[in-house]
């Protein structure tokens, strides 16, 4: 059955000053309903268009025989060649189909048994219309691997292990949270040595921290294989290999698993922005042409990145990377993905030196690049589509309305946004201006400013503010004295105590008021002290900075451990009172000379102190629901590294009375730099 039409009123109903960009939507939204009508009748619909990992590449038949399947139409010929053949280029020609794609079928050497062995060495060899031989790793290879002795160059390895040796899945998705609270990490970094971390180490070591210190969801970056370490997974050559520097696939598929019996959601931070220019071990010139999965010429290439834009106008470029998704849903149970680079992917600036002032004619003028908008709707329509549960984030800079709201209804698909205006602003606050000159209506409208009706995720910092050349809060905060003073054994200067105590108001602030999830960063939690910087030749190919030190939250006398606590207890109370998933805040309370902040969500008060110097007794707060109220959480306990100047036990009591546009209002003690969180009995 053909896709309905645009119903624009549910566009307008939602924005109405979306009212001028109708035809523009309608146009994006047709382009995306003529392509879901194409892959319905040519294809059979999402289901089996987004199975093409089942047809291409390297697939075993019950009986043993090997097909093996490629797109690339501009070989004349092509030839399947590996350690299973002596890499003979004579003895497995393969034969091409009218659209461009070589096949060979390799029957068993015995029953049941593959004429080519598990985790043998394989190319495809191949003569281009121009006469020119060239080898390639094939495009859908599911495992590739790298010997830094031999050479840089990836080897491409037939992944078919015996049947005792395939990971079983044995653990169910866990059904989607309520709201996502997302620990973002790296495996590779995931351990105090200078050396790369493993799957099983990370399964061991990191999952019960992440469990324990009350996220929900884990988003596992550097997984598509890449060929440079130091591009932090962002230069991805082989689609549907998990990286071999940490690991098998079943160790991986091991990790998905636990993270699941332990009620973790697992989503991949997916590239589908562009792809590493690699020729020998990625994509680029595969069949020896400019344009196979690319836009030939200026258009297929990102200047700032040095990297391969693709053609997401094209039929089987489309089938590549739908199927993609699927097959990291299907094969290793990922539950959702994060798509990186969205902004690059909309528009034809790539967002390189454009800033976005939130004119909506941005969003749907000429700058728009309607295949790559119509793409994102496709992968969002289908994936939802196919699993109801799955949760899809974009890290969009510009703001793009109806980026989470369903195709269906004009939108580009996405469950959550990344809130990335939130981190900039924090840093700029750090770098730039004395706490006294913090403007509480600025950090209140940073926070705050988000499209009503599509959800975003808020985060004080990701890995984009570890990298080096830029430093972590705890680092801007801290400084030097992370090395000196952070012993419980040394005095407590004011540097740190000021340090601790901003880090914790924040995270929560940020946590409770800046959107319908979160996300931190491996380490920040407890203020990890340093950078990140991956081994490269300018810092003498060195592992100190591509670690995490969990040895200094572990220690029990170094004050590491109190912003530990405080992340834990931030993210049980939001659990418990589900503030992430209740509607936006309302601030009662944004004063400028005392630096105070109030606001109430999930029948919550929350109340900050930013002044770096006073405190104050008997301070009078709005509050909309009459009762008995008492603290639930408070950056102030000895346990998160306060000075106890809170009685926990207090009780609050309301006077009927309008305060701040509230009926009642009620009085708090706060110190300085704290914050406090009321519940109500």
């Amino acid at each position: 059955m053909p896709t309905q039409p645009l119903d624009t009123k549910v566009v307008l109903d939602r924005d109405p000053w979306l009212e001028p960009f109708v035809g523009a939507i309608t146009h994006r939204f047709d382009v995306f309903r003529k392509w879901k009508d194409t892959i319905e009748e040519v294809e059979g619909g999402y289901d089996a268009f987004s199975k093409g990992y089942l047809e291409m590449g390297f697939n075993v038949d019950a009986d043993g025989t090997v097909v093996y399947r490629e797109w690339a139409p501009n070989a004349r010929e092509a030839v399947l060649t590996g350690d299973f053949n002596d890499w003979n280029r004579i003895s497995h020609p393969m034969t091409k189909n009218e659209f461009g794609i070589w096949e060979i079928r390799l029957p068993p050497t015995a029953p049941g048994v593959c004429a080519i062995p598990h985790d043998s060495k394989l190319k495809i060899s191949m003569i281009t219309n121009s006469g020119e031989r060239i080898e390639r790793l094939p495009a859908w290879i599911k495992r590739v691997t790298q010997d830094l002795s031999v050479s840089p160059v990836y080897d491409a390895r037939f992944w078919n292990p015996p049947e005792e040796q395939k990971y079983k899945f044995k653990h169910p998705r866990p059904p989607q949270p309520r709201a996502t609270r997302i620990y973002e990490a790296h495996v590779g970094i995931s351990t105090s040595e200078g050396r790369v971390g493993t799957y099983k180490e990370f399964t061991a070591n990191i999952l019960p921290r992440i469990r324990d210190l009350g996220y929900n969801t884990i988003q596992l970056m550097a997984i598509m294989e890449h060929a440079y370490y130091a591009s932090f997974g962002y230069q991805v050559t082989n689609f549907f290999a998990a990286s071999s520097r940490y690991g098998t696939p079943e160790e991986l598929k091991e990790l998905i698993d636990t993270a699941h019996s332990m009620g973790l959601t697992v989503l991949l931070d997916v590239v589908h922005s562009h792809a590493c220019k690699n020729v020998l071990d990625g994509l680029n010139m595969f069949d020896g042409s400019d344009h196979l999965y690319f836009h030939e010429g200026a258009k297929g290439r990102h200047e700032l990145w040095d990297s391969r834009l693709f053609n997401y106008g094209s039929h089987e470029v489309l089938r590549f990377l739908l199927s993609n998704l699927r097959f990291y849903m299907e094969e290793y149970m990922f539950d959702g993905f994060r798509f990186d680079g969205v902004t690059s992917m909309m528009y034809t600036h790539h967002g390189i030196g454009t800033g976005f002032s939130g004119g909506y004619h941005e969003y749907f003028g000429p700058g728009v690049d309607i295949e790559g908008v119509v793409y994102l709707m496709l992968a969002n329509d289908a994936m939802h589509q196919l699993y109801p549960n799955i949760i899809t984030i974009a890290e969009d800079v510009s703001g793009m309305p109806l980026l989470c709201v369903p195709a269906k209804s004009g939108g580009v698909g996405f469950d959550y946004r990344l809130s990335m205006a939130i981190p900039d602003m924090w840093i700029k606050l750090l770098k730039h201006k004395a706490d006294d000159e913090w403007e509480m209506g600025n950090i209140v409208h940073t926070l705050t400013n988000r499209r009503h009706g599509e959800k975003s995720i808020a985060y004080a910092e990701s890995h984009d503010q570890a990298l080096v050349g830029d430093k972590t809060l705890a680092f801007w905060l801290m400084d030097k004295e992370m090395y000196t003073n952070m012993s419980d054994l040394t005095e407590l200067t004011p540097v740190i105590a000021r340090g601790i105590a901003l880090h914790k108001m924040i995270r929560l602030l940020v946590h409770s008021l800046g959107g319908e999830g979160y996300l931190n960063f491996e380490g920040n939690e407890f203020g990890h002290p340093e950078w990140l910087d991956f081994p490269r030749e300018g810092n003498g190919n060195s592992f100190h900075y591509a670690r995490r030190q969990w040895n200094v939250v572990d220690d029990p006398l170094l004050r590491y451990k109190y912003l530990n606590a405080f992340d834990a207890a931030m993210n049980h109370t939001e659990e418990k009172y589900g503030w992430l998933s209740a509607p936006q805040a309302y601030v009662s309370l944004k004063h400028e000379v005392d630096k105070v902040i109030v606001f109430e969500r999930a029948g919550l008060v929350f109340v900050f102190n930013f002044h770096p110097t006073n405190s104050f007794s008997d301070y009078r707060i709005g509050v909309e629901e009459p009762g008995e109220y008492r603290i639930v959480l408070t950056s102030d306990e000895k346990r998160f590294g306060g000075f106890d100047n809170i009685d926990v036990n207090s009780k609050y009591f309301t006077t009927p009375m309008e305060w701040n546009n509230r009926k009642n209002w009620t009085q708090v003690y706060i110190p300085s730099r704290t914050c406090l969180v009321l519940a109500k009995n």
